[in-house]
């Protein structure tokens, strides 16, 4: 890409990203450095970011929101599950209270970022909708884009699928004001959107058949809070939300260590959930994966509404390989046959690291595939650069406020001592040893992206965690200057602050 003066003079930060993680960014730095000049660049036309995109029946929290909610803006409904809806509105408040309007750019799609390291600049590539480029140039670059494609979901793969004379949606693409009343409906998948369309379609459909090859885990738990329901009845309420909070976050730690230190112990209970709602036609095979609890992530079912649809004969599920779709419906490879009116492709998704945005240094490619972690939001020998990766075993939101304050730290630090650029220098001949703990999960999308991912050594900084409660803990008693991160000036020497007079590291 050819370079070109950018239109503007340059931000203190660039967010990409208008979701959780890009607006939890946002409104920390208007907190916690008031003085920074910021924008936020999103390609659709309203914030929001998978809220936003996802629209199909029944589209819900996938974790409480008393942890997919901001540590520093309360939740104060009492559905402790939310709709899509009611999560956008929340983040809408987010926006409204921290006058972050102005900020945000709407229809922008990022396409290519390169830092100069003469001009210690980042220079950031859009377009609009019409083709249009403009380009920005910032000193940090905060990447909030999500982990994957908003047009190019997983393709399964399913034989004849283009032979169905019905209609066949994929969730992410779901049709605005599509009447699917009394149609017989075949949702493929068993994850968790197929487990929240499957009860949503059911209200209305004339029968659901959730289609799985394998099985899930699914864990039922009410829709609503009722000891954070009473709490908000006592205290103030960042009181009761903070109280909450800590609550969910260790039942969330506790569930998890629990399926990995007892897992059969853990598979007894979750059946026993599943027993207790569906009765006597409970068959165990067909919600038994062959995988332990957690080894994906498990899927969480509010008030168990799935198992009620199942036993109210409006849905059911159906374990089987598909031999062919035909214009009829579904062939099974053991000779059954599932008719339809609606096919459903709940089939997953497909991660796309960086939003597919070309990153490049002095206009050569990075391939962040050979980069490690810092701090589980910077990467090895990459300037005043951050992307977030959120929890596989905890809200996404967990991160996001982790990463924004110990960002902020970082920003205030180089503030005190007149920096402007920072790097996490990793010397050639490392030699640290790899531990990714994306490896811990068997999960299809993630093992199908492995080469796309940084890498993540055994101990810190190089890392990124999936352990919340130990992960914060790390981030708030680490230092700044911790003798990892090289600090230089944009203009006159480069130099660590605190120290001796360090030049910053040459960048591969």
């Amino acid at each position: 890409m050819n370079a070109e003066t950018p239109l503007t003079a340059p931000l203190d930060m660039l967010i990409v990203g208008a979701g959780i993680s890009g607006i939890g960014m946002a409104a920390r730095l208007v907190h916690e450095c008031p003085d920074k000049r910021f924008a936020i660049v999103e390609r659709r036309a309203r914030a929001g970011g998978t809220w936003d995109l996802f629209r199909y029946p029944g589209i819900r929290s996938d974790s409480d929101m008393f942890t997919l909610g901001y540590d520093f803006a309360p939740w104060r409904h009492d559905c402790a599950i939310a709709g899509g809806e009611a999560i956008l509105g929340y983040l809408d408040e987010v926006i409204d209270d921290h006058r972050l309007h102005p900020h945000i750019r709407f229809g922008q799609t990022v396409v290519a970022a390169d830092w100069g390291n003469r001009s210690r600049l980042w220079t950031v590539w859009m377009e609009d909708g019409q083709g249009t480029r403009s380009s920005l140039a910032a000193r940090f670059l905060f990447l909030g884009s999500g982990y994957y494609d908003y047009d190019d979901p997983h393709d399964a793969q399913i034989p004849g699928l283009e032979t169905f004379a019905g209609v066949t949606i994929h969730p992410q693409f779901w049709p605005e004001d599509f009447d699917y009343t009394g149609k017989k409906i075949i949702v493929i998948g068993s994850g968790a959107t197929a487990a929240t369309l499957v009860p949503a379609l059911a209200e209305k459909a004339a029968r659901v058949t959730m289609l799985q090859r394998t099985p899930s885990w699914y864990i039922t738990r009410p829709a609503r809070d009722a000891l954070g329901g009473w709490l908000r009845r006592l205290l103030p309420a960042h009181t009761a939300y903070a109280l909450t909070r800590f609550k969910s976050v260790r039942m969330q730690d506790y569930l998890f260590r629990k399926s990995r230190s007892a897992p059969e112990g853990m598979k007894a209970f979750l059946h026993k959930q599943i027993e207790d709602r569906i009765g006597a036609d409970f068959d165990p095979a067909d919600f038994t994966p062959p995988y332990d609890p957690w080894e994906q992530r498990m899927c969480l079912i509010p008030d168990g509404d799935l198992f009620a649809a199942i036993r109210s004969g409006k849905a059911d599920v159906v374990t089987g390989r598909i031999a062919g779709v035909d214009a009829a419906g579904v062939r099974l490879e053991d000779g059954r046959r599932l008719d339809a009116d609606v096919i459903v492709t709940a089939t997953g998704l497909r991660i796309l690291l960086l939003g597919n945005i070309a990153l490049s240094v002095d206009g050569a490619p990075v391939n962040m595939a050979d980069r490690f972690y810092y701090r589980h939001c910077m990467f090895s020998n990459l300037p005043n650069f951050a992307a977030l990766f959120g929890y596989l075993s905890a809200s996404w939101t967990l991160r996001v406020d982790m990463v924004a304050e110990w960002l902020c730290r970082l920003l205030r630090h180089m503030d005190k001592w007149g920096m402007d650029v920072v790097t996490p220098h990793l010397p050639a001949d490392h030699g640290l040893a790899e531990d990714h703990p994306f490896d811990a999960f068997s999960s299809g999308y993630l093992r199908r992206a492995r080469h796309l991912i940084p890498k993540s050594a055994t101990t810190a900084p190089w890392r990124i965690g999936m352990d919340y409660l130990a992960d914060r803990k790390e981030m708030r008693a680490a230092p700044i200057d911790d003798g990892v991160l090289r600090f230089a000036r944009a203009h006159g020497d480069p130099a660590k602050s605190g120290t001796a007079i360090v030049a910053p590291p040459a960048l591969p």
